[in-house]
């Protein structure tokens, strides 16, 4: 019996996806996990897996193609197969027909070099391979063909893939590269949608970046004590940026101003903190929300905003939780890089976002004429001038600083 696969509808406002790559063509033998192609929604991208075995008798959109949700892509079945009914295009009523398979592995689409090194395997070869650790490798474009597997039966494993790029890296950086001016890779959708989100940005609002510092020590204290905990086996591993980001939501709770969108003709603002979260991801910058993130604590806030940066990473994020109008404000940490001063972005309509940069030693006054060296964590707050003010800006900037010398678990 064929059956229709059906482009998925990932999130309840995206209507359209765009196909980026078939890995199979019409008349292929199809076992059922196989990827058949991959597409992108407006901020993520996914693979699309095969839900049964049989021979693939129909592609019905090509490779860049605009395709609407829940209308039949391809059809699998038997050679011969009468599969006339397939071929409308018209929305599938999916309570009587057809399979819908939502994918949660993501990746940008396989290098054609390594796609045609994987496929051109022997039809008996079967390599073993964790889900993760083959994203991994298609992301970074490895032919995982050439690496041994450390786990079990010979399994390849994510570790075994990072220490295939290291020795990539290092053999890379002894070749002296001669005769070769540049490369050239399209843009991937993802990349475009991004480009711009941060272009629009910029021309289409008043923006201002204001720089402080506060002193984080009750911040590193209560870090070492969590440390301690979980090295005794108890507690929840809560990080810097997770008490930063605690730390914003009671400012803004005093300052509602910085948690607003600005709509043009209006200022919409907000009674609860929806807050957005940067996350660098293999297929660019997300920015996913924590909705409702004022009315948990400290290790329920961790807990969410772990789980939306790993559902980022993996490519099974809600799509409505990447919509700019999710979020009410943002905050953007590149403290990890040692970056000590930046101007982040304001991701539009919101009015404001937040840095968060690296932490520095710097000489202060401990107090009875003593002096030393003390902490301090640098913070960059961008705002949308024709919505907030700069006195109301920099008194928020001063509340999120104070909050932060405040601290207490």
């Amino acid at each position: 019996m064929a059956i229709p696969i059906i482009m998925p509808r990932q999130g309840q406002s995206v209507e359209t996806c765009i196909i980026t790559k078939w890995f199979r063509q019409k008349g292929d033998q199809i076992k059922t996990g196989d990827i058949l192609f991959s597409y992108e929604t407006d901020k993520a991208a996914f693979d699309m897996e095969s839900p049964a075995d049989g021979t693939l008798l129909a592609i019905l959109y090509e490779e860049g193609a605009e395709v609407p949700v829940l209308v039949n892509v391809a059809v699998i079945g038997s050679r011969g197969e009468d599969i006339s009914s397939f071929l409308s295009g018209k929305p599938v009523d999916v309570t009587n027909q057809g399979i819908i398979v939502e994918q949660p592995d993501s990746r940008e689409s396989v290098p054609t070099a390594v796609q045609q090194e994987i496929t051109a395997l022997p039809g008996s070869a079967k390599i073993r391979i964790s889900p993760r650790a083959k994203r991994m490798a298609v992301e970074a474009g490895v032919n995982y063909n050439t690496v041994k597997g450390s786990g079990p039966n010979g399994r390849i494993i994510c570790s075994d893939i990072e220490e295939f790029l290291k020795g990539r890296m290092t053999a890379s950086a002894a070749i002296e590269v001669t005769g070769v001016e540049f490369t050239e890779l399209p843009l991937s959708n993802v990349r475009k949608i991004i480009a711009r989100a941060m272009h629009s940005s910029l021309q289409n609002s008043a923006q201002l970046t204001h720089h402080m510092s506060a002193d984080v020590r009750r911040l590193l204290e209560a870090r070492r004590k969590i440390k301690d905990a979980i090295s005794n086996g108890a507690g929840r591993d809560i990080t810097l940026n997770d008490m930063v980001c605690w730390c914003v939501i009671r400012a803004l709770r005093k300052f509602p101003e910085a948690n607003s969108h600005y709509l043009d003709d209006r200022i919409r603002t907000f009674n609860r903190v929806h807050l957005g979260i940067a996350v660098d991801t293999p297929r660019g910058l997300m920015v996913p929300a924590v909705r409702n993130a004022d009315g948990m604590d400290l290790e329920m806030l961790s807990g969410e905003l772990r789980s939306v940066a790993e559902s980022c990473k993996k490519g099974n994020i809600n799509p409505e939780l990447l919509q700019s109008t999710a979020a009410s404000f943002t905050v953007s940490n590149l403290g990890n890089y040692g970056v000590e001063m930046f101007t982040p972005v304001i991701n539009l309509p919101q009015a404001a976002i937040l840095g968060v940069c690296t932490i520095i030693n710097r000489p202060a006054d401990l107090g009875n004429n003593t002096f030393g060296f003390v902490p301090y964590i640098g913070l960059s707050l961008t705002y949308d001038h024709r919505a907030i003010d700069g006195g109301p800006a920099t008194l928020f900037l001063k509340e999120v600083k104070e909050q932060i010398e405040r601290f207490e678990m």
